[in-house]
């Protein structure tokens, strides 16, 4: 997918997440990307997407190419969170280390330190503004059956949250608002006036085909699709 015009990284990152919802549109399945562990452009935009590189495996339950996890590998190596990083980079940073990790790497690999999560009490008296910011940011993190101070902290302030998404809609921030939306679909307490789904409607066709979107979009999609599921089979 051609990014032309946008800065290298930038498409980078555009191109590595419309593979990636191309695959979990398709079921999952990803075909092998060998250039990513020789290319620091394409490693760069691994860093930058994050845990989201491995959502074929994580999300959808599908084996990725073993190309595809040595380059993810590679990237959260050559990547680290330096002492004193920014919170969002150090929890980005040990969303890539979990997600090694759930795909079954050796506990001894030095990608997968178990260093314990980097804490979440910055978040807590975040004004709503900034709070959705930030949680935009880390969306990565927001993924069913997989719990962190990040999710739990989110999980206290649905509300807060909801009107992040407002705002981020009426600010055509697209890319914050997927994200918002995106945490929005796993956690309880959501306004039912709020109209979700609707709004990740109004976010998809106003956001120019941007994949990253697209890609949050999705997620928030799958997320929701299977709660409800889940809340029809226990009804």
């Amino acid at each position: 997918m051609s990014q032309s015009g946008l800065p290298p990284l930038t498409g980078a990152v555009r191109d590595l997440a419309h593979e990636v919802v191309s695959a979990l549109r398709g079921g999952g399945h990803l075909a092998g990307s060998t250039a990513l562990a020789d290319d620091e452009l394409a490693l760069a935009a691994v860093r930058v997407l994050g845990a989201d590189v491995l959502l074929p495996a994580t999300l959808a339950g599908c084996p990725l190419p073993p190309e595809r996890v040595a380059a993810f590998r590679t990237a959260t190596l050559a990547f680290p969170a330096a002492p004193g990083a920014a919170p969002v980079t150090a929890w980005s940073h040990w969303g890539m280390r979990r997600a090694l990790r759930a795909l079954g790497g050796p506990e001894e690999d030095p990608a997968l330190p178990d260093t314990g999560e980097p804490g979440a009490s910055w978040l807590q008296s975040l004004p709503w503004q900034r709070f959705t910011h930030q949680l935009a940011v880390l969306s990565a993190l927001a993924l069913p059956g997989m719990p962190s101070e990040v999710a739990t902290t989110a999980a206290l302030r649905p509300v807060d949250l909801a009107r992040g998404f407002v705002r981020a809609v009426r600010r055509r921030d697209w890319l914050q608002a997927a994200g918002a939306a995106r945490w929005l679909a796993l956690l309880d307490g959501v306004p039912d006036t709020l109209g979700l789904d609707t709004g990740l409607d109004f976010v998809l066709l106003m956001s120019d085909d941007d994949p990253r979107v697209a890609l949050q979009a999705h997620v928030a999609r799958h997320i929701r699709d299977e709660r409800l599921l889940d809340e029809g089979l226990r009804a």
